[in-house]
């Protein structure tokens, strides 16, 4: 019998939004639960950005992921929760009694991949590195935070930026120079690179590993490449690891279920498509 229910749509907006694999793993899960929906990406330049989401319901959407350069904006014409405002930006949408949510899953994402990649991690990580002082470290150090890490140094090229940070999360961030990094490493239980350093078409992150704890989980956000050099060089010293496509699949559950109704489950069968369609479409 065919399926009559209405339509359910859900879309990433960008600018630009080629490049997004969030529309392969959502509409595989579309999919895999037999639901009768579409998930799209819509590109739309900042100047209309919020011309588009006050019509979003309109377009028939149920909902939708923000990527760069709208998640600021995003989060200022939406309700958000407690997590989006901690973190400054927001990355999913959808409607609750008509009124337009927000949350940052990033966060969830983050912590998420971490406990799928080392079960276990949080109860000894007392001391976290992150290197980067954006929207992504924003993320980081709101999960480590709420896992509870006691003390994490932030590294950033300029220390202004992650001053920011020590005045937005409080005492247990401490901004360091980018000089400190193979001191701070001896003490880092967890190392997470929070820049796009290392992604495809990007300089790579220079930093050499050795001084690094021999019990030390190294992260990093980057998804293209999934294996990273940082996280290459980690394997190589026998580290653990939790890259930044798992973060990206671990993300995705809380905006799925609000759309569709279902909490989707993170596969091996979905981890290797995406990473097939990373590897051959850099």
């Amino acid at each position: 019998m065919a399926n009559t229910a209405a339509l359910r749509a859900a879309c990433i907006i960008g600018w630009p939004v080629g490049h997004s694999r969030s529309p392969l793993m959502h509409n595989h899960w579309i999919g895999k639960y037999g639901i009768h929906g579409i998930y799209r990406r819509e590109a739309v330049a900042p100047e209309d950005f919020p011309r588009f989401i006050a019509s979003l319901a309109d377009r028939g959407y149920v909902g939708a992921n923000v990527t760069q350069p709208h998640k600021e904006m995003a989060l200022r014409l939406s309700a958000p929760d407690a997590g989006a405002r901690a973190v400054g930006v927001a990355n999913t949408l959808w409607y609750e009694h008509g009124r337009l949510q927000s949350t940052n899953t990033d966060v969830e994402g983050f912590v998420g991949a971490l406990d799928a990649s080392a079960p276990g991690w949080d109860r000894t990580a007392e001391q976290a590195l992150v290197i980067g002082a954006g929207g992504a470290a924003r993320a980081v150090i709101f999960g480590l935070l709420a896992r509870g890490v006691q003390r994490m140094h932030v590294v950033n090229r300029t220390i202004e930026k992650a001053e920011t940070l020590r005045a937005a999360f409080g005492p247990k961030v401490v901004p360091a120079e980018w000089s400190r990094l193979p001191d701070l490493l001896k003490a880092a239980n967890v190392i997470t690179n929070a820049t796009e350093l290392g992604m495809h078409g990007r300089a790579e992150l220079a930093i050499d590993l050795g001084p690094a704890r021999d019990d030390a989980l190294v992260a990093d956000v980057v998804y293209v490449p999934v294996k990273t050099a940082l996280l290459e060089q980690a394997t190589r010293r026998g580290l653990r690891t939790s890259d930044g496509l798992e973060m990206l699949l671990y993300q995705a559950g809380r905006g799925f279920e609000k759309w569709f109704g279902v909490r989707p489950t993170v596969t091996p069968e979905l981890r290797a498509i995406m990473e097939q369609d990373i590897g051959g479409k850099k």
